[in-house]
């Protein structure tokens, strides 16, 4: 894999992040991952790259092998991106999309339609959206204990059961105890499922089950993973972010199909 110079990602300071190009002005990867970047914290050129790669994407090129992304291309990527964050949508299932259309009918504003409420019938909640874009790549941000108890409304006895058994572990700096973006989230289901009686000892299961799993994709990857080639080892980096929303996608569907049985 060619590593492109500083110029096509947008930072060399002699070239523009934008120039006019056959489909008129194109932006550079470097200025498409700055404009994604608002929505989606981590995305990164090489994500980019990877999407490209398989086909999801085919930006106009210059003469000189620069990448230019024109509007639609844009927004493409944003669909491809919400399709993978917002419904786990493996990427095969995402080039079905986009090959019925899908990328030409979302647009940046798109929001779910929501059916008018029956007369007298209790208000439908909005849908859940994550509250952070979770990924391999990165750990995101940290969070500081106190500000985690505080959105999850419980209390230090939660944390510590967590980490008693395993599902958490922290870290400290010098404010106390801070947490990445997927133990906050973790904190933040914990702290929802036990409204429901289902405590810290019940979610061994799904650590258990967790634990399985990367350890099946660290037996597909492992080589990549452990290359002296940094671009192998990013590529192997991006294919294990696809396989994890894969899986967890698998295991949803699992689950629920289980759980039909019970409402039959």
């Amino acid at each position: 894999m060619t590593r492109p110079s500083t110029e096509e990602d947008g930072t060399a300071g002699e070239r523009p992040s934008r120039t006019d190009g056959p489909r008129g002005r194109g932006a550079t990867i470097g200025a498409v991952c700055q404009t994604l970047r608002q929505e989606f914290p981590d995305i990164s050129i090489s994500k980019i790259r990877y999407l490209e790669d398989q086909r999801l994407i085919t930006p106009q090129r210059t003469s000189g092998g620069y990448r230019l992304y024109a509007q639609a291309d844009i927004d493409r990527l944003r669909s491809i991106l919400r399709m993978q964050r917002d419904e786990f949508l493996p990427l095969r299932v995402i080039r079905q999309e986009l090959a019925a259309g899908r990328g030409q009918r979302d647009s940046p504003v798109d929001q779910p339609r929501r059916e008018p409420d029956t007369p007298g019938a209790e208000p439908r909640p909005e849908p859940q959206q994550r509250t952070a874009n979770v990924s391999v790549l990165s750990r995101g941000s940290f969070h500081h204990q106190a500000d985690v108890l505080n959105e999850a409304g419980a209390d230090e006895k939660l944390l510590k059961e967590l980490v008693d058994f395993g599902l958490i572990t922290g870290k400290s700096d010098s404010g106390g105890v801070v947490y990445d973006d997927a133990e906050r989230e973790i904190i933040l289901v914990a702290a929802s499922l036990a409204k429901y009686g289902i405590g810290a000892r019940h979610l061994r299961t799904f650590r258990s089950s967790a634990d399985r799993e990367a350890g099946l994709l660290q037996q597909l990857l492992g080589p990549s993973l452990q290359s002296r080639n940094p671009d192998r080892r990013k590529e192997a980096v991006d294919v294990l972010d696809d396989l994890a929303v894969t899986v967890s996608r698998l295991s949803h569907l699992l689950l629920v199909r289980d759980l039909r049985r019970f409402t039959e």
